[in-house]
């Protein structure tokens, strides 16, 4: 069927939630790619001698036809690796290399992640590429945090030529079907005249409502294809029932919002990576300082509301301040602007926020009452209903809640983030908060991999904007790090980018070392290095009685493997700065705490990139944690 289908022409685009039929197009005159012609590259010094030379003053192919969509997009840089399927578009790409930068990722997957911390640190749709087949699946892993994170980014995959698509051709993956339930939207270029299209539509369900992630397959035989004339790169759209413009907040719910906080003495902001996305970072503080509202975030809403403020409650959930999870406990309204309620927030969904009410603010409809019943549900921008509420709030509206923040910082001053900090180890939070203060004065960007650097690098560095960090939160991606790292670096040449790493996340990508010293990226790793995977480490500690099961990253004959070694760290295994010396990485070891700072200033004066591999303890927890399936009943300090 899907054989017949492509032979028939018929443009298979699907989605979710679009569903169409092609009408008809024009016509364009189509002739297949003439005989290579063999170019003395001495002869080729500039992007447009090799456009002219590869193609001839007027004829565009297929693949000349996309970079420019991309260009017109206004796509600055994309991360793509090269492959039989995806060839046309890398020599598509050298021809309009002076003005579209592209970044070689050393693996598909690094390159994914690296357009996510493009879109993430920048606000801009996110662009990767790879070849078909097996280059197209190291993408989905990216795709799916993508997705579950609301990450704007478009991937292009090549693909098998349309006539041979259903056969088993070398490298075919099915990958539109791999991706359905991973991506926004996905498309299967299978007609010429339907490139330019496709990518405008593309962007355009990317960055808009909530944003996610659109795969773009490209069959390489219309890749080759050519046209005589230049095609309309502006096209009109053709998306039935996607209409997120109209997604807007009704007068009477704003009334009911601003009521609501006129009569709550105990009310507390809950926001999400929901606010960072519409912008809306400057009217929730307009809001909350006017208000005096307390304002927690989720792991994803860091840098919404700056973390060093005084109405700032930190990170909520799991592993967020004690102080945030009571204050939401005994909060009698709960705004929830641009979050999904999620399971490391809530814990035991019946005995999250029970004496509230509940305001909740959502792009995504299917959101809404989703996890948690909200008795004031509005499907609309963060941004656009902040503006209203703040335009319509009055003095007399102005809540009454001088307890209320008494009682906060009451909670504050008795249950403060603490941990051990001893003379001689470098404890990770103390690392952490060196850091913070050593670069208080630049403009930072943050990435992490996952597990308990994630956590302490959420705990204890107050981030004061949004979009200068970076974590995989939904899907909770390992080796997520240093590519995200690179692509804000890309995004942001004048930043101070830095990847906070474990040693299990950072060997999940360790490869884009390579990629940092060759694309002249100063990407700055701070590697907390305890030798176990140490968050899967700490619940062995906590609800498996210490049995060590494969959380111990070095020799197997190592007493450390089954939990019975001496609490010291030895020599490291692996080597992390003879291997990033073997990619040109400036690095350092560090293991006094003495010594630390001075490492961590060394690193952070490099004008080029720099591994600095701190050694830590790893009998360190992650405090406060409430367990799984818990409520803040049941949370644990010590």
């Amino acid at each position: 069927m899907a054989a017949q289908a492509c032979a028939n022409g018929i443009a298979r685009l699907q989605g979710d939630f679009l569903s169409r039929s092609i009408s008809a197009r024009p016509s364009y005159q189509i002739t297949t790619r003439k005989p290579i012609r063999f170019i003395e590259t001495t002869n080729v010094s500039t992007a447009e001698q090799r456009r002219a030379a590869a193609q001839g003053a007027s004829e565009l192919s297929g693949a000349d036809i996309l970079i420019e969509a991309l260009i017109r997009q206004r796509v600055e840089c994309i991360f793509a690796y090269p492959g039989g399927a995806s060839m046309p578009l890398h020599q598509a790409l050298i021809r309009q290399e002076d003005r579209l930068r592209t970044i070689l990722p050393r693996h598909e997957q690094g390159g994914g992640f690296a357009a996510q911390g493009y879109a993430r640190s920048s606000g801009r749709v996110g662009v990767c590429m790879a070849t078909s087949g097996p280059g197209a699946t190291n993408l989905v892993t990216t795709l799916a945090d993508a997705k579950l994170d609301s990450v704007p980014i478009v991937a292009i995959t090549g693909q098998v030529p349309k006539q041979v698509i259903g056969t088993d051709a070398f490298q075919e993956t099915p990958i539109v079907e791999v991706c359905r339930a991973v991506t926004k939207h996905h498309y299967l270029i299978t007609e010429f005249h339907d490139i330019a299209r496709v990518v405008k539509e593309a962007f355009y369900v990317a960055r808009t409502g909530r944003p996610g992630p659109v795969l773009i397959d490209f069959p390489k035989n219309i890749q080759q294809m050519t046209l005589d004339a230049p095609p309309d790169y502006d096209p009109p759209m053709n998306l039935p029932g996607y209409h997120p413009e109209i997604l807007q907040s009704q007068s009477e719910q704003i009334s009911q919002v601003i009521a609501a906080i006129r009569r709550s003495p105990r009310p507390v902001l809950y926001v999400g990576g929901g606010c960072i996305n519409s912008g809306a970072s400057d009217a929730l503080a307009t809001l909350a300082r006017r208000t005096g509202i307390p304002v927690t975030t989720t792991l994803m809403g860091l840098g919404a509301f700056p973390g060093n403020d005084p109405q700032s409650l930190g990170m909520l959930g799991m592993h967020g301040t004690v102080y945030s999870n009571y204050a939401v406990n005994e909060a009698d309204l709960l705004l929830a602007l641009g979050v999904r309620f999620d399971d490391r927030v809530t814990g035991k969904l019946e005995e999250f926020a029970r004496h509230g009410k509940i305001v909740h603010v959502d792009i995504d409809a299917s959101e809404i009452h989703k996890n948690k019943e909200a008795h004031i549900p509005i499907v609309a921008d963060v941004g656009e209903v902040l503006e209203k509420v703040n335009a319509g709030l009055t003095d007399e509206d102005v809540p009454r809640i001088d307890e209320w923040q008494q009682q906060i910082a009451k909670w504050k001053d008795a249950h403060p983030l603490v941990y051990r900090d001893e003379e001689t180890w470098i404890s990770p939070q103390y690392a952490i908060r060196e850091l913070a203060r050593q670069t208080a004065d630049r403009d930072t960007c943050i990435a992490v991999g996952v597990g308990q650097h994630q956590m302490w690098a959420a705990q204890h560095f107050p981030f004061g904007k949004p979009r200068r960090w970076m974590s995989s939160s939904g899907l909770g991606t390992m080796g997520f790090g240093l590519p995200a790292a690179m692509g804000a670096q890309a995004a942001n040449p004048d930043a101070l980018c830095l990847d906070i790493d474990g040693d299990g996340s950072l060997l999940m990508n360790l490869q884009e070392l390579a990629t940092l010293h060759c694309e002249k990226l100063p990407v700055k790793i701070l590697l907390l290095n305890n030798q176990h995977l140490g968050m899967v480490m700490q619940w062995e500690d906590r609800f498996f009685e210490g049995r060590r099961a494969h959380t111990w990253l070095g020799p197997i004959d190592a007493p450390e493997a089954s939990g019975s070694g001496d609490g010291q760290i030895g020599r490291t295994y692996p080597d992390f700065v003879s291997i990033a010396q073997g990619f040109s990485i400036e690095a350092a070891q560090v293991r006094e705490r003495a010594e630390f700072s001075d490492a961590l200033a060394t690193m952070l004066a490099c004008d080029g990139p720099y591994l600095l591999d701190c050694v830590c303890p790893y009998q360190e927890h992650v405090l406060p944690m409430i367990p799984s399936g818990h409520s803040v009943q049941d949370i644990i300090t010590e």
